[in-house]
């Protein structure tokens, strides 16, 4: 056994020192019904060439995102990824980033921690930002808990807008709070019902959650939001899924949004089959105490040269303990990297362009889609890269139809939303061409 060499004395030894004399004695606490009788049937020995090769055969069944053409969506976008992303964050001096304890020998790693807070406030319109977060549902879920921390009220409205799975997140986190969380219902226009909200908030309610662009795509109306919260002196989180739009869109800090968490992954992360990816968190510089995670600040040496150390680090393993504001420990750092050299190196106009080409994109497809036989777009606001396609039968049996034509269809909305029996949450972004989409159109026509 070339990697456990446990030989039969080794066995024998280690069995005598915690007390038994076989191994069918050390696994006595097991029932009979559920012990394997007979050997596992595994194939023989192999040399590490044959192996390889197994193993190679083994991942070749896999499918990948370049085999198929892809209008997935739903929290997780198929991007493109410039090479030099890649090339970068593979140097020796970044593939294994973690915590910059000791800023005399981390100075490379605050610097650019620092510039991924800097990029991710200029981006949402903030003043603060921390070093980033496991992935957008957790940052909202903190920014939840965080507005509670602030104000000490015990009421949480969020919009049925924001992304199922992040809503869980959300009721996970603060199961054990005793909070009062309702839900905000959509209009027939697919956006938030602010008029609800305006109907049902209180003084009791310590924050308003929305998501812009929501789940279907469709663009919030966040500034009359913004004055139903304030009006009450809640305060207002804004959940940020696909930041691409924000190259299109203005950021929510300019309606005057007091928090604002999301999800990172446009920028430079793959797919990756849903992990690891990347959240953030950004807030109004008042609060900055309240911030979970931590902060990189700058500041200055004994010569008066410039330097970078952790400013702000209020997680339970430092001096705050139980006075914590989150034990989230490791920020996911090589995944920032990414997102701080995509949006470096495509800078302002880069990004927006982007987000140009998605908004087209999806259009085009709008367009195409609605003008199927037996096919509309539920909502007719505008959207980001985005839109909920209603279709003339089970949106399962559709997107198997695709599958076999190499096309991985849209979300089917019903387990989500079972009032959406057949819908489907189509996404198209830049990497989405002319000869995808119009494939797509007549593929769908042809299996209905």
């Amino acid at each position: 056994m070339r990697y456990i060499p446990n030989t039969k004395k080794d066995c024998k030894g280690m069995l005598k020192d915690i007390g038994v004399d076989s191994p069918e004695e050390l696994f006595s606490s097991i029932p009979e019904g559920l012990r394997l009788k007979e050997r596992l049937d595994l194939p023989g020995v192999m040399s590490e060439s044959e192996l390889s090769l197994h193993m190679k055969g083994l991942s070749d069944r896999n499918g990948t995102l370049g085999n198929y053409i892809s209008f997935l969506g739903g929290g997780a976008y198929n991007h493109f990824i410039p090479s030099v992303v890649n090339h970068l964050i593979s140097r020796s001096e970044f593939s294994t980033p973690y915590t910059p304890y000791q800023p005399e020998i981390s100075q490379g790693t605050l610097q650019w921690i620092y510039e991924f807070q800097s990029l991710i406030s200029l981006l949402m319109g903030m003043e603060v930002a921390n070093a980033s977060m496991y992935d957008g549902a957790s940052a909202l879920a903190e920014g939840v808990i965080m507005a509670m921390r602030i104000n000490k009220r015990d009421g949480i409205i969020i919009s049925a807008g924001v992304h199922p799975e992040y809503r869980r997140v959300v009721k996970t986190y603060v199961k054990n709070f005793g909070i009062d969380i309702k839900e905000a219902p959509f209009t027939e226009e697919g956006v938030t019902d602010l008029n609800w909200i305006r109907d049902n908030i209180s003084e009791k309610t310590s924050a308003v959650v929305l998501q812009n662009p929501n789940f279907f795509g469709c663009i919030e109306d966040i500034k009359v939001a913004e004055e139903i919260v304030h009006e009450k002196e809640g305060l207002l989180i804004i959940s940020v899924v696909e930041p691409m739009s924000l190259g299109i869109l203005r950021p929510p800090g300019d309606f005057g949004a007091d928090i604002v968490t999301g999800e990172g992954q446009s920028f430079g992360n793959p797919l990756s089959y849903g992990g690891p990816y990347i959240g953030f968190f950004t807030t109004k510089e008042k609060f900055i105490r309240n911030i979970p995670g931590r902060l990189v600040g700058e500041t200055v040496d004994l010569n008066g040269k410039r330097g970078y150390v952790l400013t702000l680090a209020t997680r339970e393993q430092h001096i705050r303990r139980e006075k914590a504001t989150s034990n989230i420990c490791s920020n996911e750092a090589l995944c920032a990297l990414a997102v701080t050299i995509y949006l470096s190196t495509m800078g302002r106009e880069g990004i927006k362009k982007v987000a140009y080409l998605n908004v087209q994109k999806t259009n085009y497809a709008k367009n195409k889609l609605s003008n199927l036989n037996g096919f509309r777009v539920r909502f007719k606001r505008s959207t980001f890269n985005e839109f909920v396609l209603e279709t003339p039968e089970s949106p399962d049996r559709i997107n198997k139809k695709l599958m076999e034509k190499g096309i991985i269809g849209g979300l089917n909305l019903k387990p989500f939303y079972p009032e959406m029996k057949n819908s489907l949450l189509m996404c198209f972004t830049e990497n989405n061409t002319k000869d995808e989409i119009d494939l797509l159109c007549d593929t769908l026509q042809e299996v209905i």
